[in-house]
């Protein structure tokens, strides 16, 4: 399957690289680190790495703005996208040629093109394993840019390796970054950093939080308490694994009122959430989801669902 995408990109001139939509660093890490690698060893080739941009995520890349006539004739990559549903950008349809990669349940398996491994610690761990690919059967090159991209995206995925999808192989491929010549210190504190009004916040959120018996608990953040910590939507991410800490929980939903939706952020310690999740257009891993809902009438229908996987 390497060998084929490879050859694929090898014969597009353009190539254009999506991602789901609210990216985290594995989200950026995988699309523009392949981005840097596509451009840095077929430096003829026009590459870009599209969506709306987050701006928690300023210190890894920035997004590239293509018009739809772009998309004639040229290769759409997917990575770390499980669902079409969650794919930011409305064009991704009108290429030649769609390719996904990615380590999500494939639930939806979308794209001409499909590489698909759920036992990769993160799509930025495949996309090391495509390079190595390309290093031994084309000379593909790694660049500094690529591997600090690839290493946060690992980083982010796997919580600082601690998470169980951690592997011997991600060990090996950190390693190997690590040898690039790219700030860590500085990486870390991009990802990290934890602003005073999150760790308010954060304790709001430990003294409003609701679980019953079985132990299925939610908190929601309407824009009100948002607008009251000073902290954006985009920042609660990284209080999602909070209620974890909590004894008893089994697992749990972050409800995060935006605009013109409210996000769902689910994560558990047994039950399987992401199927909860695609049932509200969303998805992601067994223990760790997110999707979206439009009114806080769903909200309590999430709340009743979640229940039911505790029970």
């Amino acid at each position: 399957m390497k060998r084929q995408i490879i050859d694929t990109i090898e014969k597009y001139d353009k190539i254009i690289i999506h991602r789901h939509v609210r990216p985290d660093p594995d989200a950026y890490g995988s699309q523009s680190g392949l981005k840097e690698l596509i451009k840095a060893n077929y430096p003829d080739k026009q590459v870009y790495a599209v969506g709306k941009h987050e701006e928690s995520l300023n210190f890894l890349a920035q997004q590239d703005q293509v018009d739809r006539s772009f998309y004639e004739g040229a290769l759409v990559i997917v990575t770390d996208t499980g669902n079409t549903e969650r794919i930011d950008g409305e064009f991704y349809t009108e290429g030649d040629l769609l390719m996904k990669i990615d380590h999500h349940p494939d639930a939806d398996p979308y794209g001409d093109v499909k590489w698909v491994n759920t036992s990769s610690s993160s799509t930025s761990e495949m996309i090391y394993s495509l390079f190595e690919e390309g290093r031994e059967s084309y000379g593909w090159k790694m660049t500094t840019d690529a591997a600090r991209l690839l290493f946060a995206g690992i980083v982010g995925d796997t919580g600082r390796f601690l998470f169980p999808s951690t592997t011997v192989t991600t060990f090996n491929v950190a390693s190997e970054l690590i040898n690039f010549d790219f700030d860590r210190t500085e990486l870390f504190a991009g990802m990290y950093e934890v602003k005073r009004e999150l760790l308010h916040l954060k304790g709001y959120m430990y003294q409003n939080f609701t679980m019953d018996d079985n132990g299925a608990a939610f908190v929601k953040l309407n824009k009100a308490t948002l607008e009251q910590f000073g902290v954006t939507a985009s920042d609660t991410s990284q209080l999602v694994g909070a209620l974890g800490d909590v004894q008893g929980i089994c697992a749990w939903v972050i409800f995060i009122e935006e605009e013109d939706q409210i996000r769902v952020r689910l994560r558990s310690k047994g039950p399987v959430i992401n199927t909860l999740a695609a049932q509200y257009g969303g998805g992601g891993h067994p223990l760790a989801s997110g999707a979206s809902v439009y009114s806080w009438e769903e909200v309590e229908e999430v709340i009743t669902k979640l229940k039911q996987l505790c029970m």
